[in-house]
C-alpha cells in the first residue's frame, strides 16, 4: 500500500534539535522554502544552574526538565519531535569492515557478532546502532559499517528527561557527530568547496573546550581540555567581589566594571589562546600533519572580543568565528539581533535539527 503522506509530504516531519550542556539547554528547529533552502524557523537558549547537569549526567531531573518546559514555550515551537545527544565519553563507537551484498538481517546478526569484542558490557545492557558509511577503501567488495553503542540507562536519562518536557524523543545522537555535521554545511563554503582541508574546530564549552581536527567528513584528532567560560565567571567573583549567579549574568549581559577588559577579560583571551595553541600542538606532535588549512571557534565564551585575531596572530592559521546558521533564511519568529550573538552556542543544536534532513 502507498502512503498518501509520502506522496504529498514536501519534507520531512518537524523536528527540533536539543543540545542539553552543562550550562544552558539550546533548541533548534529548522525548516525548508520552496527553492529547498535552509530556514531557521526557531532558536532558544535557557540557562541552567551550575551542577545540574554534570559530565553529561543529569543529577537535578526535575529543576533539567522544568528548564527544557521553559525553553519550548519560550521557542514558540509546537512540534514535540525532537533529536537529542550523548557526550562523545557515554558512546563507544568502532567501525568495522563487512562483506558487501548483505540483507539487513544479515547484516544485523553480524554487528551484534563483531559489536560483542569491543563493548565491555552485555549487549542487553546497551543501546546499539549502525550504519553503513559506505565500500571499504581497505578491502574491495567489502563495506565499511559505524557500530554505537552506549548503556541503556545513559539513553533512557535523556529520553525520560524529553518526555517529561512533553516532548518525544525520535533520535538521540552524539554531540560530536551533530557538531561535525552542522560545521561540514560551513566547510562546504571555504574554497574548493573545503576538500582536502583541515579544519580544526573547537567548541568552548563552560567547563571543557573540545577539539576536533576534520578533513573531507573524517576526523583526524580529537582531544578534549578542561578549560572554559566558567573559569571567566571565577575570575569575574575574585575580581569583583560579586556571587556566582551574579557572575554569570553580568557576563551575559555585558553590565561590568569599566576596568573589566584589561583586567580580566584580555589575561583570559590569552590564557584561551594558550590553551588553543597547546591543542594543536598536540595535534602536530601525535599525527604526521604539521599544520592545519582553518581554525574554527563555536561555544558559548568562543565570542569574546579579540579571541578570534589573537588565535590568528598566535598560531599563525585563519581562525573564524562559528554560525550555524550562515546561508540560512531566517524566519519571522527569530530575533535576529540576538540570535547573532548567541549563535556559535547553537552548533550542537543546529546539528541535531539538521537530522530531520537525513532520516
Amino acid at each position: 500500500m502507498i502512503s498518501l503522506g509520502a506522496l504529498f509530504s514536501r519534507q520531512p516531519e518537524p523536528m527540533l534539535g536539543l543540545d542539553v550542556s552543562s550550562s544552558s539547554v539550546k533548541l533548534v528547529e529548522l525548516g525548508r522554502n520552496k527553492a529547498g533552502q535552509l530556514v531557521l524557523e526557531r532558536c532558544a537558549i535557557e540557562p541552567l544552574e551550575r551542577g545540574w547537569v554534570s559530565d553529561g549526567n543529569i543529577e537535578k531531573f526535575d529543576e533539567v526538565a522544568d528548564a527544557v518546559r521553559r525553553l519550548v514555550k519560550k521557542s514558540g515551537a509546537k512540534t514535540r519531535h525532537v533529536a537529542m545527544a550523548l557526550p562523545p565519553s557515554a558512546v563507544i563507537t568502532k567501525k568495522i569492515v563487512l562483506p558487501g551484498g548483505l540483507n539487513d538481517v544479515e547484516l544485523e546478526m553480524q554487528v551484534e557478532a563483531e559489536a560483542n569484542q569491543y563493548i565491555p558490557f552485555p549487549l542487553d545492557e546497551v543501546s546499539l546502532d549502525f550504519c553503513v558509511v559506505g565500500p571499504s577503501t581497505a578491502s574491495a567488495g567489502d563495506v565499511d559499517v559505524l557500530i554505537a553503542a552506549a548503556r541503556r540507562e545513559k539513553v533512557q536519562d535523556i529520553q525520560g528527561l524529553a518526555e517529561a518536557a512533553g516532548l518525544k524523543p525520535v533520535i538521540v545522537d552524539v554531540e560530536s557527530y551533530a557538531s561535525r555535521l552542522a560545521a561540514g554545511r560551513l566547510i562546504e563554503n571555504l574554497p574548493d568547496k573545503g576538500i582536502g582541508t583541515i579544519v580544526a574546530l573547537f567548541e568552548v564549552g563552560a567547563l571543557t573546550t573540545s577539539m576536533q581536527v576534520i578533513r573531507d567528513d573524517e576526523v583526524l584528532y580529537e582531544r578534549d581540555q578542561a578549560f572554559g567560560g566558567a573559569q571567566l565567571t571565577q575570575l569575574i567573583v575574585r575580581q569583583y567581589g560579586f556571587s556566582l549567579e551574579e557572575a554569570e549574568s553580568k557576563k551575559r549581559s555585558g553590565e561590568l566594571p569599566e576596568d573589566y577588559e584589561s583586567t580580566v577579560l584580555r589575561p583570559f583571551v590569552e590564557s584561551m589562546v594558550q590553551e588553543i595553541g597547546r591543542a594543536l600542538q598536540f595535534f602536530f606532535t601525535s599525527t604526521p600533519h604539521n599544520k592545519v588549512d582553518y581554525v574554527m571557534l563555536a561555544g558559548g565564551s568562543a565570542a569574546l572580543p579579540g579571541l578570534t585575531e589573537a588565535v590568528t596572530q598566535q598560531t599563525g592559521f585563519p581562525c573564524s568565528l562559528v554560525n550555524p546558521f550562515d546561508g540560512m533564511e531566517i524566519g519571522d519568529g527569530v530575533r535576529l539581533k540576538r540570535m547573532t550573538r548567541e549563535a556559535p552556542s547553537y552548533l550542537t543544536s543546529c546539528g541535531l535539527a539538521l537530522r530531520r534532513f537525513l532520516l
